[in-house]
């Protein structure tokens, strides 16, 4: 079993890059089995999820080569060779990421097998809007031993509305809708990021789409797409993760390879804090000067603050002077970490979807356990502050996400080694 040893103690020092993000490089990825020929993506994170993704689409056919780049890794994939329309249980169950391909293999092929999906345990995260969304585009759908079933000869434009702003289930119906006969409307659409760096990588294979990064984007559906080279965009929860680890360890970093512009919620919040921040092009320099100062948060959809740093803020609030309060608006079970934060010393008190943070003097370290991605974030955060060793297991959910995390903190100067007993 793989552990991390974290001795807190020491500042951070130094500059570090940001990887490719991994919420980018997903549904991109997914995008090349909407028609065939030879894909070049640069930028690509070595992470456990990019990988699960490469597998999934071998299995469905396609060739894929994934080798390491000047300064990243570069992956080459021709989709021309697809030969199945069905993605198995085996693959599906390791990452809920893996229904995207369920859009892409449904403009293709007309019809779809895709297994009901895993992944970490934070919520139920239903693919309902993906569905439903489907059937108005003339699907014909139905649930059977686990699997997703779906056939159409051809899918129609349709007018589709999302109760709730859901990433995936946009980026899966943007995908289904670029070759459908007709328009297709998606209101009250996820204006992240990663769904603007796909709707722009369809862009470049022929699509026509509008309003992208806002709430209602409009795709005129298309014959014929094209491959298309693209480079993955910098990963902004990696990037706000170690703006965090600053304030934790304390220190100077410059976080490089980053757009801020995505990031505006969270250097807010972090400014409030205390924390002192020169943002730059693309580049962000990180300083703490003193005691951090408590905060409210409260997750919410981009742009609003991601939920994918709640646990992070979490940890460095656990040393915060006064009393903050964070708020999970997105999903119902990402409170786990909370629990481990206590063996650590922290004072916190949940209460519903809100967790009532206390700060304390010190840390202390304690073995732990991550229950999820950025849960285990969390604890290395946690464990940067803390006096005496955290040692850290369940690396397999940090690996899915964080590209060598421990060998760039060591890079700064942090204590951190990886174990294998």
């Amino acid at each position: 079993m793989e552990r991390l040893i974290v001795k807190g103690g020491s500042s951070l020092k130094g500059r570090t890059r940001i990887s490719g993000a991994k919420n980018a490089a997903l549904p991109m990825l997914a995008a090349t089995l909407l028609t065939g020929g030879e894909f070049t993506f640069t930028n690509v994170p070595m992470l456990h999820d990019v990988t699960t993704l490469v597998m999934l689409l071998k299995d469905l056919g396609v060739d894929a080569d994934l080798s390491p780049g000047s300064s990243s890794c570069v992956l080459r994939i021709d989709s021309s060779s697809l030969s199945k329309y069905e993605a198995s249980y085996e693959l599906v169950r390791q990452m809920r990421a893996s229904i995207l391909v369920l859009g892409p293999l449904m403009a293709r092929e007309g019809q779809a097998r895709v297994s009901l999906p895993g992944g970490c345990a934070i919520g139920a995260r239903p693919i309902d809007f993906h569905l439903k969304g489907l059937e108005l585009m003339g699907a014909k759908l139905k649930l059977e031993e686990g699997y997703v079933e779906a056939k159409a000869a051809r899918l129609n434009g349709a007018h589709i509305y999302f109760d709730v702003p859901s990433v995936t289930g946009t980026e899966n119906l943007m995908m289904a809708a670029v070759t459908a006969r007709g328009k297709t409307t998606l209101e009250n659409a996820a204006r992240e990021p990663e769904v603007t760096a796909l709707g722009n990588m369809l862009r470049k294979m022929g699509a026509k789409i509008k309003g992208l990064g806002t709430e209602t984007i409009s795709i005129e559906g298309v014959r014929y797409l094209n491959p298309t080279e693209c480079d993955i965009i910098p990963d902004r929860i990696e990037a706000g993760t170690f703006m965090m680890a600053v304030a934790a360890a304390g220190g100077k970093v410059l976080i490089e390879d980053v757009i801020p512009g995505h990031l505006d919620a969270v250097i807010s919040k972090l400014r409030v804090a205390g924390l002192h921040l020169d943002v730059d092009n693309d580049r962000i320099l990180v300083k703490k000067r003193g005691k951090l100062k408590s905060i409210d948060i409260k997750t919410l959809p981009y742009p609003g603050f991601p939920t994918d740093l709640q646990a992070q803020m979490m940890a460095i609030m656990c040393l915060a002077s006064g009393l903050s309060v964070i708020t999970e608006t997105i999903f119902e079970n990402r409170f786990m970490h909370v629990a481990e934060l206590r063996r650590l010393g922290a004072e916190i008190k949940v209460e519903g979807r809100s967790a009532i943070i206390r700060g304390v003097k010190g840390l202390k370290g304690a073995q732990v356990m991550a229950t999820d991605l950025r849960a285990s974030a969390c604890l290395v955060l946690a464990g940067l502050a803390a006096k005496g060793p955290t040692i850290i297991s369940g690396l397999q959910h940090l690996d899915r996400g964080y590209e060598a995390m421990d060998k760039k903190l060591a890079a700064l100067g942090a204590n951190i080694s990886r174990v294998n007993e």
